[in-house]
């Protein structure tokens, strides 16, 4: 499984939002800001998102296609920068969604309540950064 480095796992720690990069039926990329958690245990990210989201429709439409969705997810903050990639899938599992909604309130903020969820969970088995993160 991957580790990030100490310098990384910080990183991924500190209350910063992302990138999200899916793709569209016709290959193009859907780029847009997200909130995520990093799962150190799992080696995965988890992204909650309305189960209706173009980018939760991207990675089903790839998966029921019988294709893998790939998914990337860019963390900035001025010159220090770090893209996790890998598989996405979209998980509805009630247990999963609300571990991921406790770990967003502790790096961000409480989620809105009542607001119909699923997870994006990226198995990260790729991962680039900046010189001063590697």
């Amino acid at each position: 499984m991957l580790r990030l480095t100490d310098a990384q796992l910080a990183f991924v720690t500190e209350r910063h939002l992302a990138t999200l990069t899916t793709l569209r039926a016709d290959g193009t990329p859907h780029v847009v800001p997200v909130g995520f958690t990093w799962d150190e245990v799992a080696g995965v990210t988890r992204t909650t998102t309305g189960p209706g989201s173009v980018k939760a429709a991207n990675v089903r439409r790839a998966v029921e296609g019988g294709r893998v969705a790939r998914a990337a997810l860019c963390q900035v903050d001025g010159r220090r920068w770090l893209t996790l990639e890998g598989e996405m899938t979209v998980v509805d599992d009630r247990p999963e969604i609300e571990d991921a909604l406790r770990r967003y309130a502790e790096r961000y903020r409480p989620p809105r309540p009542g607001v119909e969820r699923v997870v994006l969970r990226l198995a990260v088995d790729r991962v680039m950064a900046s010189r001063d993160l590697r």
